[in-house]
C-alpha cells in the first residue's frame, strides 16, 4: 500500500510539473499550453471584469458647505492612490507576503513549485506560493466581482488546481497591464483588514484615525500581518496575537533591509497605538444622526424616485452635497423638541424648511421632536416624518388652495365673502345627510374681505366659496402650488398609489369622485415637506419646483453626475401669487389665528401664513413664508391608538375624542421659534407688490389647462384660444407624448406663449457626465411617490368630517 501511494504522489507531481512547466511557458505560448480555448476565453472575460469593473466605494453625503452628514456602504471603502499610500506599508506587505515581488511577473515560479510539491505530498490543495499580484486576483473575485454572491466567492477560494491556474494566468496578464506600484495599491485597496474596514484607507482611519500616507512602520506592520487572518488577527479582540504577528513583520521587514534594525527595534518596542474606540464610520442614514437622519432619508426617497438603485448609492462612491442647512436644522430641531419633547407619548411635531426660487426650491431643513433611529422606547422612529405622508391632515391650510382658485376665477383679496355661523352644502353630502359645517370656537360670523378670512379661517366661508369655485380646480389648484406626491401618488389613506390601481385611487380623484366638501378643510393625509413647498410656490412669484435636496453629485473620479429632476413651472399667474402672500399675511396680526403665538415669540417679519386644525384636535398645523424661507409645522398624534392632542405643558393626549390644540399653538409656536433663529442677520424682506387685478377683482383671460392631453390635441386647444404653443420633451414616466405640465397656467394674454412639457415616456439611469461636446441629457418628468407611514386604524378619511376645528 505504501508503494502504492507513493507511486500515486509520484504521478501527480509529474502532472503538476507538466501543467507548470506549460505555466512557464505561458508568457510565450499563450493558452494553448495551458488551458482549453474556452476555458482561455473564461479567464480572459474575468481578467477584463478585474480591469473595468471599479471596487464598491463609500457614498459620502454631506450637507451645502461639504461636510459629511451620512455614508452609505456595502464594504467600507475609500481608495487611496499609489502616491497617497506610505512607504512603510508598500514595505511591510511587500516584506511579509511576496519578497520577490519587484523581481517576478506577477507568479512567483519558484515559490509555486515548492508550495505544489508540498501540497502534493500532503495529498491537498492548500495554500502557499501565492504572489501580492496573485492574491489581489483573488481577493478582487471574491470581494469585488462576487461580492454579493456567496456560490461565486466559494468558487474564487475554492482549493483545486483549475482555480490555482486561472488565477496565475490572471496574474501574469495583471502583471503586463498594470505597473508595480498599481498593483501594490490595488491589493491593498481591495483587501479586508477586520472591523468592517475594506482598503487601506479605511484600516488606517480605524485603526489609527490616520491616513494610509502618515502610517508609521509600527502601524503599517499591524496592518500587513492583519491580511493573512483579519478575524484571529484583530487587535482590538486578539491583541496579543496582533502584537506577535506585527513583530514577526517587523523582522522581516529588518531582515531584508527594507528598515534599519534601529528602526526596527523603536517600532517592536511600541504599543500596538489603537485609537478607542475605533474609528468606524456609521453606516446608513441612522448613522447620520438624531437631526440629519430625516434629511438623508428624504435624500435616498428622492435619488431613488430619479433612477438611483441603492445597491448604487452604496458601491458607487458618490459624493452627494445636498442642500441642507446645518444651522437651519439644528434650530428647527430644538425648535420642534422644545414644542413636544422628543419622549412624549403618541405625539409628533415635524417641521420642513424651503428656500424660495425661481430656479431651484431647496430643501434646508427637515426635522421631527422624534430623534430619527430605531429604538422607540428612546423617541426614535425611522419614518421619514417630515418628507413623508403624515397620518392626518394640515387642517384649514389647504384654505389657501380654495382662496387661489377663486382669484383665478376673478376674485380679489379685499372681495368680501358670507362667513355664516352655520353653513348646510346645496353641493356635497355627509353620506345620504345634507352636509353641514360650523366654525371652530371664537370664529365670530359676519362678512370680511377674503384676506381676513384668511386668517381667522371660518369653516362655513371657505365651503361656500369652494362651491363658487368648483371642487375640481380647487384640488387641482393645490396640485400645481405643490401637493403633488399627496394627492396625485397617494391614496386618501396616505398609502402610495399603485402601479396597477389594486390599492386604490390617489387622493385627487378621490375627492374628486366623491364629491368631498371636506376637501378646503383638509381632511386627509399629507406631506409637511409639500405643504412648505406650496409656502416657497407662492414666494417665487407662482414658480414651482421641486423640493429638492440635492446640489451636486459627483462619481468615485470626481466627475459630475446627472439626475433626473421635474423641471421648474410657472404654476399660477405671478400677480396672482403676489396676491396669496398678501392675502396671507394677517394671520400673525390682530385677530388672525397665529397672533399669539407671534407675539410670544416677538415676531417682527412680515409673514404669509396660515394655521390649520383637524377634526378631533388628532392634528394641528401652521405653514408660514418669507421671500427667505417657507417653512410648515405639523403636530399630529403617531401612536397606534391616534386621540385628539391636549395644548398643556408639555402637551399630552386627551382621548379620541377630546383635545384642543389648534394651528395657532404649538404648530405657530414652533414655527415662529424656529424662523427667529433661522432669520437671524438677514434683512427684513416686505412682501411682494400687488396688482388692482388681485386686489379687487376683475375679468382676465385664463389659460386652457392641457395637462393630461396628447401635445396634439393641447395645441389646438390653445391655438383656439388665441394663444402661440413651444413644446419641450421631458423625460417622464407618464405616456410617450402626453403634456406634463405647462407654463404658464391660469392668466395669461391672447397671443402670448405656451410652452408645453411632453413626456417622453422614460426616466433614464444616472449617468456620469464626462468632459464632451454632446448636448446634456433631457430633464424628467415627475417621479413615483415615496413610501409612507402607515395609516392607524380606525381613520376614515373618505368622507367629510361633520364639524371639523378648522383654525
Amino acid at each position: 500500500m505504501r508503494a502504492r501511494d507513493g507511486l500515486l504522489k509520484l504521478f501527480g507531481l509529474c502532472v503538476l510539473a507538466g501543467v507548470l512547466v506549460a505555466g512557464l511557458l505561458f508568457p510565450v505560448a499563450g493558452s494553448l499550453g495551458v488551458v482549453s480555448n474556452r476555458a482561455g476565453d473564461a479567464v480572459n472575460s474575468i481578467s477584463t471584469d478585474m480591469m473595468t469593473k471599479e471596487p464598491p466605494l463609500v457614498t459620502t453625503v454631506t450637507d451645502k458647505d461639504g461636510r459629511p452628514i451620512a455614508y452609505l456602504f456595502n464594504q467600507d471603502r475609500t481608495p487611496a492612490a499609489p502616491d497617497q499610500i506610505a512607504d512603510t506599508m508598500k514595505a511591510a506587505i511587500v516584506a511579509i507576503e511576496d519578497r520577490r515581488f519587484f523581481d517576478h511577473q506577477g507568479v512567483d515560479w519558484a515559490g509555486t513549485m515548492r508550495a505544489a510539491v508540498t501540497n502534493q505530498m500532503s495529498g491537498e490543495i492548500a495554500q502557499g506560493g501565492s504572489t501580492l499580484t496573485q492574491q489581489y486576483v483573488k481577493n478582487y473575485l471574491v470581494h469585488v466581482v462576487a461580492a454579493d454572491d456567496p456560490v461565486k466567492q466559494a468558487k474564487a477560494i475554492e482549493r483545486t488546481p483549475g482555480r490555482k491556474l486561472r488565477e496565475i494566468r490572471i496574474a501574469l496578464q495583471m502583471d503586463k497591464q498594470l505597473n508595480k506600484e498599481q498593483i501594490l495599491a490595488r491589493y491593498l485597496n481591495v483587501v479586508p483588514y477586520g472591523n468592517q474596514a475594506y482598503g487601506i484607507a479605511a484600516a488606517a482611519r480605524t485603526y489609527f484615525g490616520t491616513t494610509p500616507d502618515k502610517l508609521t512602520i509600527a502601524q503599517a506592520a499591524l496592518l500587513a500581518g492583519m491580511v493573512n487572518s483579519p478575524s484571529a488577527l484583530n487587535p482590538e479582540s486578539n491583541p496579543g496575537e496582533a502584537l506577535n504577528r506585527r513583530n514577526l513583520v517587523i523582522k522581516a521587514m529588518e531582515d531584508q533591509r527594507r528598515i534599519t534594525p534601529e528602526a526596527a527595534t523603536e517600532a517592536r518596542n511600541s504599543p500596538l497605538g489603537l485609537v478607542s474606540p475605533l474609528q468606524n464610520i456609521p453606516n446608513g442614514c441612522v448613522g447620520a444622526g438624531p437631526s440629519d437622519g430625516f434629511f438623508c432619508r428624504y435624500v435616498i426617497d428622492y435619488l431613488e424616485r430619479a433612477g438611483f438603485t441603492e445597491e448604487q448609492l452604496k458601491t458607487g462612491g458618490y459624493t452627494i452635497r445636498t442642500s441642507m442647512d446645518k444651522r437651519a436644522t439644528d434650530a428647527a430641531k430644538a425648535s420642534a423638541e422644545r414644542g413636544v419633547p422628543k419622549t412624549t407619548k403618541g405625539i409628533a411635531n415635524v417641521m420642513s424648511v424651503v428656500e424660495p426660487g425661481k430656479d431651484k426650491h431647496r430643501v434646508r431643513a427637515l426635522v421631527a421632536n422624534r430623534d430619527f433611529g430605531i429604538d422607540a422606547s428612546k423617541g426614535q422612529t425611522s419614518y421619514a416624518l417630515p418628507s413623508g405622508i403624515a397620518k392626518f391632515g394640515a387642517g384649514s391650510i389647504y384654505k389657501v388652495f380654495t382662496a387661489a382658485a377663486a382669484l383665478e376665477r376673478g376674485m380679489g383679496i379685499y372681495n368680501t365673502i358670507q362667513s355664516p355661523g352655520s353653513y348646510t352644502s346645496q353641493v356635497y353630502k355627509n353620506g345620504s345627510r345634507p352636509y353641514t359645517v360650523g366654525n371652530a370656537e371664537g370664529v365670530a360670523p359676519g362678512p370680511r374681505t377674503l384676506q381676513m378670512a384668511l386668517a381667522t379661517s371660518p369653516n362655513t366661508a371657505f365651503v361656500a366659496l369652494q362651491e363658487r369655485v368648483g371642487l375640481n380646480p380647487t384640488v387641482d389648484m393645490a396640485v400645481r402650488l405643490g401637493m403633488r406626491q399627496t394627492l396625485l401618488h397617494n391614496t386618501s389613506s396616505g398609502s402610495p398609489v399603485t402601479p396597477n390601481g389594486s390599492g386604490g385611487l390617489s387622493q385627487a380623484e378621490d375627492v374628486k369622485q366623491k364629491n368631498i366638501g371636506a376637501f378646503t378643510l383638509g381632511f386627509a393625509p399629507a406631506s409637511p415637506l409639500e405643504l412648505s413647498n406650496v409656502g416657497a410656490t407662492i414666494m417665487s412669484g407662482g414658480t414651482w419646483c421641486p423640493p429638492t435636496p440635492i446640489e451636486q453629485i459627483q462619481d468615485r473620479n470626481g466627475n459630475p453626475v446627472s439626475i433626473t429632476e421635474d423641471p421648474c413651472e410657472q404654476a399660477v399667474d405671478e400677480p396672482l401669487a403676489n396676491a396669496m402672500a398678501v392675502g396671507m399675511s394677517k394671520d400673525d396680526t390682530g385677530g388672525g389665528t397665529a397672533a399669539a403665538a407671534a407675539s410670544g415669540a416677538g415676531w417682527t417679519r412680515p409673514v404669509a401664513s396660515k394655521t390649520g386644525t383637524t377634526e378631533a384636535h388628532q392634528s394641528a398645523g401652521f405653514l408660514g413664508a418669507t421671500p427667505q424661507y417657507a417653512g410648515s409645522v405639523l403636530t399630529f398624534s403617531d401612536g397606534t391608538s391616534p386621540q385628539g392632542i391636549c395644548d398643556t405643558d408639555p402637551p399630552r393626549l386627551c382621548g379620541a375624542n377630546g383635545g384642543n390644540i389648534y394651528g395657532g399653538k404649538v404648530p405657530a409656536r414652533t414655527w415662529f421659534d424656529a424662523m427667529n433663529v433661522i432669520h437671524e442677520g438677514l434683512p427684513t424682506a416686505p412682501l411682494p407688490p400687488t396688482t388692482g387685478r388681485y386686489e379687487n377683482g376683475g375679468d382676465e383671460f385664463q389659460v386652457p389647462n392641457v395637462v393630461g392631453l396628447s401635445n396634439e390635441k393641447a395645441k389646438e386647444t390653445l391655438e383656439k384660444a388665441g394663444y402661440k404653443v413651444t413644446e419641450r420633451s421631458v423625460n417622464s414616466p407618464r405616456k410617450r407624448g402626453s403634456v406634463t405640465s405647462q407654463t404658464p397656467r391660469g392668466f395669461a394674454l391672447p397671443g402670448e406663449t405656451v410652452t408645453l412639457s411632453v413626456s417622453t415616456g422614460y426616466v433614464p439611469t444616472p449617468s456620469t457626465q464626462r468632459p464632451t461636446t454632446e448636448a446634456p441629457p433631457p430633464v424628467a418628468g415627475q417621479p413615483p411617490a415615496p413610501p409612507a407611514p402607515p395609516v392607524p386604524p380606525g381613520q376614515q378619511p373618505g368622507g367629510p368630517p361633520a364639524q371639523p376645528p378648522g383654525r
